[in-house]
C-alpha cells in the first residue's frame, strides 16, 4: 500500500521523478516572467489553464530540503520562493475567488510537501521565517492580496538575495498606495503593525524605516495605520 503523503501529492499532480535533484529556482524565474506584471499583477486564470510549469517547480520540493550545511541566504531562498509558490498554487486550485480569505483557513491548511511531511503557509512565515533574523522577508512574502508588497517576478537566489530583499524593502516603502511617510507623520501599512516586534530587533521602527526610505523620518513621527484590502493581487 502507498503510503498516504504519495498519495496526496498525486492528487497535486506531482510526480517523484525529481527526486535527488536539487532546487531549479531558474525554473520559477521562467514561470513569474510570463504570469507576473512588472506591478505584481499575476495571471491566475492562464496559470489555472496550465499548470504544468508551476508544477514543474513545486515538485522539486517534495524531495528536496534545506540541509545544515546550507548558507542562510541559501535557506532563505528556499523557503521565500516555496512560500510564494505555493501561494499560487493554493489560489488557482480555488480559482475563480476574489479574496485569499475566500479560502477556508487558507493559512492554516497543511498542503505543502516538504521533508516528508505537509506543512501550512503560517508554519513557513512563523515558524521558519520569521526566527531567522530577517524583517525583509514580510516585503518578499506574498499572500495574494492587494495590500501585500508586490510580487517579484523572479525568484529569490542566494547569490542576489540581499539586493533583492533591499529592492523590495525600497519599492514597498514608496509605494504610497501602501506606504505615505513624510518627516514627522506616518501612514503605514499594517504589516508593520502585525509584524512590529520584527522591525524592533536592532532599534526602533523608524530606525528600521530610515534604512530604506527616501524621506528622513523623525524619531518622533506620529504613526497611522491603512486599511489593508485582502483583494486578489490579480
Amino acid at each position: 500500500m502507498k503510503n498516504p503523503l504519495y498519495l496526496i501529492l498525486l492528487l497535486f499532480g506531482f510526480s517523484l521523478s525529481a527526486f535527488g535533484q536539487t532546487i531549479n529556482h531558474s525554473a520559477f524565474t521562467e514561470f513569474l516572467q510570463k504570469h507576473v506584471s512588472n506591478k505584481g499583477e499575476v495571471d491566475y486564470k492562464t496559470i489555472k489553464a496550465n499548470d504544468s510549469e508551476l508544477n514543474t517547480y513545486l515538485n522539486q520540493f517534495i524531495t528536496v530540503s534545506p540541509k545544515e550545511s546550507w548558507t542562510k541566504n541559501e535557506t532563505l531562498a528556499y523557503w521565500i520562493n516555496a512560500y510564494n509558490a505555493f501561494t499560487i498554487k493554493l489560489i488557482i486550485d480555488n480559482y475563480p475567488i476574489e479574496s485569499i480569505k475566500d479560502i477556508k483557513n487558507p493559512w492554516d491548511q497543511e498542503f505543502i510537501p516538504i521533508n516528508g511531511k505537509l506543512l501550512s503557509l503560517n508554519y513557513i512565515e512563523h515558524d521558519v521565517l520569521r526566527n531567522m533574523n530577517e524583517p525583509r522577508i514580510h516585503f518578499a512574502i506574498v499572500c495574494a492580496s492587494a495590500s501585500c508588497p508586490q510580487l517579484l517576478n523572479e525568484a529569490y537566489i542566494p547569490e542576489k538575495l540581499d539586493k533583492q530583499l533591499t529592492t523590495v524593502t525600497k519599492q514597498f516603502l514608496a509605494d504610497s498606495s501602501k506606504n505615505r511617510i513624510q518627516k514627522n507623520s506616518l501612514e503605514l501599512s499594517k504589516i508593520f503593525k502585525w509584524f512590529s516586534k520584527d522591525f524592533k530587533e536592532n532599534g526602533s521602527l523608524i530606525n528600521f524605516l530610515n534604512i530604506y526610505s527616501d524621506v528622513k523620518i523623525a524619531s518622533d513621527a506620529k504613526i497611522k495605520y491603512l486599511d489593508y484590502s485582502w483583494k486578489l493581487n490579480d
